[in-house]
């Protein structure tokens, strides 16, 4: 559930930097994670071709909804429809318009860089002198959209603000419908980036946890997970909490270490090409008692039946009920109420590790194939402990399957 502050992809410069790792740090690193090996090889990037079907699909949309383009700040949309990771030394952006190249607009000491980058469309600069809103303005004006514009959901107000007082004859609209109904429905080439990236997490959890020692810190074991990715090739981490930490659903910064008996919970993920993993794994450090083992069940209940309603046709918000409904049944809750379930079920995933859509009361969007999300149904039990289980899951026309084989047991986190 964690959003990470550093997200890493497979690349041939970060291969690079992982192979600058001085043999001396390497033998200083757990066996667990010595025995690693790279699992780079394999790993198909999404092709040009799927690119321009996805603008193709952002142009159907627009038109349904009465766009004449869309306006994308750099980020994970504009890297969904062109594989370009933007980057400028002052304000920059990306038009997709219903008719006509894509048009990008960066600084002018940015343009040849641009050029040298962009793989389609075509590159504008702006001065100091002119302004960047007026260059914006100009560009929808070339692109003929005259009347309504999609604003991607990451552009700051403050651009907004600028953009609509630079164009005050068109009208700024929200560009989900247009961004989040091309980018909430993955292809299999996306899926199986997904699924990598699901494989390389499970793969360094399993050499963190050889690790456990009873007195080591919550950052011994998260900095051993993180060792394990850059032994098997990716940038990624995880946030550790034990014993009572482990309520709070994003940790704590107390320091921490760990005894026999405590619940150990780690949550996070890699990414691979840009897409995400998510997992968690809530797991025993010696001998549970019956308290622990009862909640454990009811989270482990409670997840499957998220991951049974997860259902095409289905509502997203019947998904977060029907795990809600376990543990108020129980007698936790209700509602957000703690010791229950105190967030939503699950979000969307995918190029963002939170993005649409989300599994939520109130959010009626049906689910349909190729939809991807979080399964944790946490239940926080502050002061005592808490137990969170986290598996991403696909939706299929015969219902939700997941990336990852779910926790089979309070002291055995992996199958």
């Amino acid at each position: 559930m964690n959003r990470r502050l550093f997200l890493g992809t497979a690349s041939a410069g970060f291969a690079g930097q992982l192979a600058g790792i001085s043999a001396a740090q390497n033998s200083s690193r757990p066996a667990a994670i010595r025995k690693l090996k790279p699992m780079t090889d394999g790993v198909q990037p999404i092709t040009a071709d799927e690119r321009l079907a996805r603008i193709e699909k952002a142009r159907s949309l627009m038109r349904q909804n009465g766009m004449g383009a869309v306006f994308c700040e750099p980020g994970s949309s504009v890297f969904y429809f062109t594989g370009m990771r933007l980057r400028a030394s002052g304000f920059a952006g990306l038009i997709l318009p219903v008719k006509g190249d894509l048009l990008w607009v960066v600084p002018k000491a940015d343009e040849e860089t641009t050029h040298a980058g962009a793989g389609m469309g075509e590159v504008r600069s702006w001065t100091e002198a002119g302004g960047e809103f007026a260059a914006v303005a100009q560009a929808l004006k070339d692109r003929g959209a005259s009347n309504t514009v999609g604003l991607e959901e990451q552009v700051k107000f403050s651009v907004f603000d600028g953009l609509r007082k630079a164009a005050p004859k068109l009208e700024f609209v929200s560009g989900t419908p247009v961004t989040g109904g091309c980018r909430s429905v993955k292809s299999p080439a996306e899926l199986a980036l997904m699924q990598h990236a699901n494989n390389v997490t499970i793969a360094a959890y399993k050499a963190g946890v050889e690790t456990l020692h009873e007195g080591m810190t919550q950052y011994d074991l998260s900095g051993n997970i993180a060792a394990a990715y850059r032994a098997l090739g990716y940038a990624g981490e995880a946030a550790v909490s034990f014993g009572k930490y482990t309520a709070f659903p994003h940790g704590s910064i107390q320091p921490q270490k760990l005894q026999l008996g405590d619940f150990v919970l780690f949550d996070d993920g890699c990414s691979v090409e840009g897409y995400q993993s998510d997992i968690t794994r809530t797991m025993i450090f010696g001998k549970a008692t019956a308290r622990q083992k009862q909640i454990w069940e009811l989270e482990r209940k409670a997840q499957n039946a998220a991951l049974a309603a997860a259902k095409p046709g289905a509502t997203c918000e019947s998904v977060d009920a029907a795990a809600r409904r376990v543990i108020t049944d129980f007698g936790f809750g209700p509602d957000y109420k703690v010791p229950g379930l105190p967030h939503r079920t699950g979000h969307g995933i995918g190029l963002d590790i939170h993005e649409w859509p989300y599994l939520v009361r109130g959010n009626k969007l049906k689910l349909q194939p190729g939809m991807t999300f979080s399964d944790e149904p946490m239940i926080a039990i502050y002061g005592e402990f808490g137990v969170r289980l986290e598996d991403c899951m696909y939706i299929t026309a015969d219902g939700a399957r997941t990336f990852t084989t779910q926790a089979p047991a309070i002291d055995r986190p992996f199958a």
